[in-house]
């Protein structure tokens, strides 16, 4: 009976237990059906509801779709909607992008007045008038750095430093900057800036075979990266230039003939020197490596020659003979074919780049100007202010003539009023030196005036042109490095510049400005 009665209560139990799971059933689809009336009731769902409701439950492939058709303000209105809608979509903002284009003038308050005395010789150009202060800071830099040499030890130190810290992105910098800035990009040039130049000492350029005695000549080859140096020790020597090690390619030996000027011809492919004792001077062929003496010259009445100049066109050698007569040889013929007679005694000359005129000047203060082909005196000046001359140089472009004299002042004209005024007054008259003038040299592009004296130490000047200034950081003073300047040259695109001293050495400085040899 028990077993029974068991039994039929759990059938009873479990009869229950569906009504009570259809009971719930019913009253969650009554809920439903109370939320549907409700909505129906509203309209509809509101537009951010279901919007939200996608972005929760991952319908992001349709996002772009509804986003374009409903209307802005749903979104900008729900802040929270889109917030969340951002965290789980896992989409990030877009980086702040700088500006393409950026005015000048939104910058004129940063700018700096460049035409203060102050900041005056900061400038590269007459057209810097302005400039930023990071552009200014970047010049005053630079500035340093020149008048240092460089960049000091522990400069490079920091610079490493912060280079392993952050990658360079200079060259990036630069051109975006260039894209996004209007200004004047005429304004600086590849013309040299005046107060401090770019020099740099290198190795003497006959480091490998120095004079045994003061040298005479140095010079560097027309075309080719050679050097000769000749001197009192009868020998001519050249040189390869490199600024390294500046090897020795060949001595000549001259017996008993210390040299007192030696030049290489208009093509390079010769080389003349002349002595001090008598009127013997030698001629080297290069190609062929022989040494030509040339004892005697037709028509030529001259007891010693010592200085000569070769022509442009290398049709001709100019030699000074004593008594103020100049004489005219052609290198093809070796003859005197026409002479020359001046006041006084010739102290130096020159041919103009053409060949086709001659400037000379007299230890007495006065510059003649001789036609070639005619012979004839087309103009005599005196040099202002000059009672003794020295030297006497011209510029390859035409432009100048520089005069220097027994008191150190270096006379710079113009050319052109040299051979069209009657009086020409000079248009700057360098007093840097307090020693005789003996050595001129213009580079190629009439930019520097190189200076120099044979009777003190350290006397050699670097002029600027146009501006007739010089340069302040040549030569450092802190040691004796030059010594008593016996000649000195500038390569032909002035990368170069060499004096040669009394001590039988030859120095060389690379003048970064310049690019070529």
């Amino acid at each position: 009976m028990d077993s029974s009665e068991s039994a039929a209560g759990k059938q009873r139990k479990t009869a229950k237990r569906p009504l009570s799971e259809d009971a719930g059933a019913a009253e969650e689809r009554l809920n439903q059906k109370k939320h549907s009336a409700l909505c129906a009731t509203l309209g509809g769902e509101d537009a951010s509801v279901r919007l939200l409701e996608e972005l929760v439950f991952g319908a992001e492939e349709r996002l772009s779709e509804r986003l374009a058709q409903q209307d802005s303000s749903v979104l900008l209105e729900d802040d929270d909607t889109h917030s969340v809608g951002s965290e789980e979509s896992g989409s990030e903002r877009p980086a702040v992008r700088s500006a393409v284009w950026e005015d000048e003038d939104d910058e004129l308050d940063e700018e700096v007045d460049m035409t203060h005395r102050f900041r005056r010789d900061f400038k590269k150009s007459e057209a810097e008038n302005k400039m930023t202060k990071p552009r200014l800071q970047q010049r005053l830099k630079e500035q340093f750095q020149k008048a240092m040499g460089g960049t000091p030890s522990w400069a490079e130190v920091t610079a490493k430093r912060s280079q392993k810290k952050e990658p360079e992105t200079e060259d990036e910098d630069d051109s975006e900057e260039l894209l996004r800035r209007t200004g004047n990009f005429i304004g600086s040039s590849d013309s040299l800036p005046k107060g401090i130049i770019k020099i740099k000492k290198c190795l003497n350029a006959n480091s490998e075979c120095p004079g045994g005695d003061q040298l005479s000549s140095v010079q560097f080859h027309p075309s080719a990266q050679i050097v000769m140096t000749a001197g009192l020790d009868h020998s001519v020597s050249l040189f390869q230039v490199d600024g390294k090690s500046n090897p020795k390619i060949q001595t000549i030996h001259l017996e008993n003939y210390p040299v007192n000027k030696a030049s290489f011809s208009a093509d390079g492919e010769h080389i003349v020197a002349t002595g001090m004792r008598n009127k013997l001077f030698y001629i080297y062929d290069m190609m062929e490596g022989k040494v030509i003496p040339v004892s005697s010259v037709r028509g030529l009445n001259e007891q010693r020659v010592s200085d000569f100049q070769v022509s442009p066109d290398g049709k001709y050698l100019l030699l000074s003979g004593s008594s103020g007569y100049l004489h005219l040889m052609t290198t093809k013929t070796r003859e005197v074919i026409r002479s020359m007679k001046m006041n006084g005694s010739v102290c130096a000359a020159a041919f103009t780049s053409d060949s086709s005129k001659i400037f000379a000047n007299s230890q007495e203060g006065e510059v003649f100007i001789w036609d070639v082909q005619s012979s004839k005196c087309l103009k005599k000046f005196a040099d202002d202010g000059c009672i003794r001359g020295t030297s006497l140089a011209l510029s390859r472009d035409g432009l100048y003539l520089a005069c220097g004299s027994q008191s150190g002042v270096v006379n710079i004209y113009s050319q052109k009023d040299c051979l069209h005024t009657l009086e020409p007054r000079p248009l700057k008259a360098v007093m840097n030196l307090v020693t005789a003038a003996t050595s001129l040299c213009f580079n190629s592009t009439s930019e520097i005036l190189a200076i120099g004296s044979r009777a003190d130490d350290e006397a050699n000047r670097l002029v600027h042109l146009p501006s007739f200034t010089v340069f302040s950081n040549f030569p450092q003073f802190q040691r004796k490095t030059i010594f008593r300047t016996r000649c000195l040259d500038i390569s032909p695109q002035s990368g170069f510049y060499t004096v040669a001293n009394n001590k039988g050495h030859a120095l060389l400085f690379r003048l970064l400005h310049y690019t070529d040899f």
